[in-house]
């Protein structure tokens, strides 16, 4: 098993690294997600032993690695520029990491057509991978990283370069081969598509530090931050008035007043972040003006006035006043 103990790195004096934890299990996929900039190649990059952490310790099954180096810690990287080798075979490129381990040539001939069957490239060994479309030039890469049987297998955007439709198919299959193969693996992105569709946990790294740390379903359900919450686009996040009065409170706002259950310590008159998720029924209902509607996916995406937004199943008129209900939850403090 993989852990990180308080990781901590610095760039041009400030931290991009702060205190990072997590491990990752047997089988299991770890998506570290967050903006550009939030440091998640760095920290992939500690992992492989590429780069030093300024403190904190990297350890695999409780060994501390810090004297392991790269090319001996058995980690397969794949990245979103393939870096496979232009001059050489699909076979050769596969077979790259085998050889450079002096396994013997029918090995490594077994190897490689076993991992280019898993990556659904059977026929493809003996072409040029400059003749091969993104998609297969991705897959080589993946049965690369596969082929010497890594213990632990690293993405770092692996899909950025891909159309939508080409995206999806190898989310599917690259889920699917990873829970095949039990191969626990750390998948780096920008993108909640990706790691919503791939990830068994999702860790959302923000200014250094996992913010959350989840199933997909619980991190969307239960964000925790208004930071979260908006990244991850989960609902309207909305500032408001934290109000007692007779033992009682309300959360006050420019869209109206929302009672809700708040696990969270406010004085009275404090600003508060409120999620609002649109409700089928009950709820607090919030009447406003539409301001803009856009075909989004089988629904409408439509604006209203101060900048909420809903999905309704038909489009309402630009400028037409319509009725919304809404859920309630207190993220904590604006």
């Amino acid at each position: 098993m993989l852990t990180l103990e308080s990781i901590s790195k610095h760039y041009e004096d400030q931290p991009l690294l702060d205190g990072v934890s997590f491990s990752v299990g047997l089988g299991e996929t770890a998506c570290l997600l967050g903006a550009s900039g939030s440091g998640k190649s760095t920290l992939l990059r500690i992992v492989a032993g590429l780069e030093l952490p300024e403190s904190g310790r990297v350890l695999w099954d409780g060994a501390d690695l810090a004297s392991t180096p790269p090319h001996a810690r058995d980690f397969g990287l794949v990245f979103q520029d393939y870096a496979l080798f232009p001059h050489l075979t699909v076979f050769e490129n596969v077979a790259f990491g085998l050889r450079m381990r002096n396994q013997p040539k029918d090995a490594i001939a077994s190897r490689v057509t076993e991992v280019l069957e898993i990556v659904n490239l059977t026929g493809f060994a003996s072409r040029r991978v400059t003749d091969l479309s993104g998609g297969e030039q991705q897959r080589v890469a993946l049965a690369r990283a596969l082929a010497p049987r890594p213990r632990l297998l690293m993405f770092d955007e692996p899909l950025g370069a891909l159309d939508r439709s080409l995206k999806e198919d190898l989310l599917h299959e690259l889920r699917a081969i990873l829970h095949r193969t039990k191969i626990p693996a750390i998948y780096v992105t920008h993108d909640q598509e990706e790691a919503f569709a791939l990830a068994d946990r999702i860790l959302l790294l923000h200014e250094g530090k996992i913010l959350r740390d989840g199933t997909p379903a619980e991190v969307w359900n239960d964000p925790q931050s208004a930071w979260a919450a908006r990244f991850l686009g989960v609902g309207n996040v909305v500032e408001g008035k934290f109000k007692i009065q007779n033992s009682e409170f309300r959360i006050e706002t420019a869209f109206g007043a929302f009672k809700t259950r708040c696990p969270h310590e406010h004085e009275n008159g404090e600003t508060v972040a409120l999620l609002l998720r649109q409700a089928d029924a009950g709820g607090t209902r919030v009447r406003a003006r539409v301001e803009d509607v856009v075909f989004s996916r089988e629904r409408f995406k439509v604006t209203l006035r101060g900048g909420l937004v809903v999905q309704l199943t038909s489009a309402p008129k630009v400028g037409e006043e319509i009725e919304v209900a809404f859920r309630a939850e207190c993220l904590g403090h604006a």
